[in-house]
């Protein structure tokens, strides 16, 4: 892996592009109302860490990465074995 100075050195050589010139053009985004389960197949089938989430005006209110998919899973298996042992 690569050093933080090197990575530097390289995108100092990047000739004045700027982030429009490399980011992705009209992203796949979920709506802050789309259930869990759909938006964890949407990052499971596609090469996406992460999902731009949008309100209903479509203005970003967040992002939403396989990270937190993990820990809401992990986070509701948690719960259930809790109440399978009440």
């Amino acid at each position: 892996m690569q050093t933080f100075n090197e990575v530097q050195k390289l995108i100092s050589k990047t000739k004045g592009k700027v982030v429009g010139d490399l980011m992705t053009p009209a992203p796949l985004v979920v709506r802050e109302s789309t259930n869990l389960e759909d938006a964890a197949r949407l990052l499971l089938k596609t090469k996406y860490r992460r999902l731009p989430v949008v309100d209903s005006d479509g203005k970003l209110v967040g992002i939403i990465t396989r990270g937190n998919v993990v820990r809401a899973a992990l986070h509701i298996k948690r719960i259930m074995e809790m109440e399978g042992q009440q």
